[in-house]
């Protein structure tokens, strides 16, 4: 795949893009989004100080004024860009990619995400028409501004409930939850909670197992009441129970949604909650019972904002562990759905119950695969097989198809469909039992491999 994706721009440095590329893009943005004052921002990848100077000196030829963020997480630029009127701001990061790949996430006033439907198709032409050269010398001057961190902080810190009674561990995976984790999570056991893009400890993506287990074997062997665990950028937060079990992001929607309506909307006006396409049947039976209207969307980022706005929603999540919230200008924030996910299960220890207990009324109603991921050449014709095969489950009583497909029967779902980030086909499956589940996946997998 290629560097332009459907939420941003994200490869392997040196393979898929280069600094010239990274300059072109500077050039081409403020004619895509319009306006001239822009805000940069970095994680800690080993290549982001070379990149943002790159962008920076594309960004000033093009006429912008340039504001430096410094390193930070990716929430913090959409709360700056919201907060602060910038015309538009771009986070270098790669998110939980390897330490090899960086890449750059736009966002347009009003924290508004850029992505390839919506502008970044048009800032893939003008960077392959541009012929420009990286300039050598020095970086144009820009206006540092570092030190509002502590503003997003203090922003942060009002909407943290008391976990004093908590006993808990947070993971900030060697990434940018380390800027914040001491200050707002100060009881907390913390690992891994200084900043380095190799990251040495584990990969950047919590939804890798091998990234979880180290906080999983901390909370068992520290009888913790739970964990969790930020990507590399904090734009996500994911839950290991007092077991050292991994909560499927998904699950955790109508966690979210109750505390985020607990506290800006107790009185139930903004009922939406917006899920992506691999959500639970479980977590969706659990939002109505909880007097939510759940509303499908697509996957990312770039898909989940816009709706949230338009919509009026109150929040929303996805499988991967994005969090969506309509206070924080309709964008996902890890340590906000962090503080409202610990807020809860601190709740349920004051009334007896562990996080598993908490959990089990919404993930014991259905057996779930959870996502599989295949790399096949041709995924057009393996999700061809795969609905093909899928007429033999049984009746479909519904099917959507607005990011693959989700198709429903009377004993539970699938959904197959292609990544927009990665060279990945994506299934997933849901059953009323474990022994139907095993079957559908049986018949599933041997159509994507063509059997």
């Amino acid at each position: 795949m290629g560097f332009f994706k459907a939420y941003d721009m994200r490869g392997t440095y040196g393979v898929d893009f280069d600094l010239t590329t990274v300059y072109r893009v500077g050039r081409a943005l403020p004619r895509v989004v319009k306006g001239t004052r822009w805000l940069v921002g970095r994680d800690c990848r080993t290549t982001g100080d070379e990149m943002r100077d790159a962008l920076v000196k594309g960004l000033v030829a093009a006429g912008a004024e340039v504001f430096d963020l410094g390193r930070c997480s990716t929430p913090m630029t959409y709360y700056f860009i919201a907060a602060d009127d910038y015309d538009g701001a771009v986070m270098i990061t790669a998110s939980h990619n390897p330490p090899s790949d960086n890449g750059l996430k736009v966002s347009r006033r009003g924290a508004l995400p850029v992505g390839y439907a919506d502008g970044l198709d048009q800032v893939e032409r003008l960077v392959a028409a541009d012929t420009a050269e990286l300039p050598v010398g020095p970086v144009p001057p820009v206006t540092s501004v570092v030190a509002d961190l502590d503003r997003y902080l203090a922003w942060q810190a009002a909407r943290c409930p008391d976990l004093s009674h908590l006993r808990f561990a947070v993971d900030c995976s060697n990434g940018m939850a380390a800027l914040f984790a001491a200050k707002l999570f100060p009881d907390a056991v913390l690992l891994n909670d200084t900043p380095d893009g190799h990251f040495p400890a584990h990969s950047p993506n919590p939804l890798k197992a091998d990234a979880r287990a180290q906080i999983a074997a901390v909370v068992r062997e520290q009888g913790l009441d739970c964990g969790v665990i930020f990507d590399g950028d904090a734009d996500r937060a994911m839950l290991v129970d007092e077991k050292g079990a991994f909560v499927q992001p998904d699950y955790l929607i109508p966690v979210v949604a109750r505390a985020t309506r607990a506290a800006i909307d107790p009185a139930g006006r903004r009922p939406i909650v917006i899920h992506d396409v691999r959500t639970s049947r479980g977590a969706l039976e659990t939002l109505r019972e909880d007097g939510f209207a759940p509303v499908m969307v697509p996957v990312g980022h770039a898909f989940a904002k816009p709706r949230l706005r338009e919509l009026g929603a109150l929040c929303g999540g996805e499988l991967a562990g994005h969090y969506y919230f309509s206070e924080f200008a309709n964008c996902d924030s890890g340590v906000l759905a962090a503080t409202r996910i610990l807020g809860e299960i601190a709740q349920a220890k004051k009334a007896g119950l562990t996080c598993s207990q908490l959990m089990a009324p919404i993930l014991t109603r259905y057996a779930n695969s959870g996502e599989v991921n295949f790399k096949v050449a041709d995924k057009p014709a393996a999700i061809a097989r795969v609905l093909a095969a899928a007429a033999t489950l049984g009746a479909e009583t519904s099917r959507s198809d607005i990011d693959g497909y989700r198709l429903e029967y009377a004993e539970g779902w699938i959904s197959v469909r292609q990544s927009n980030t990665e060279p990945y086909l994506r299934l997933l499956a849901e059953c009323d039992t474990a022994e139907r589940l095993a079957a559908w996946m049986k018949v599933l997998k041997t159509a994507v491999a063509g059997e």
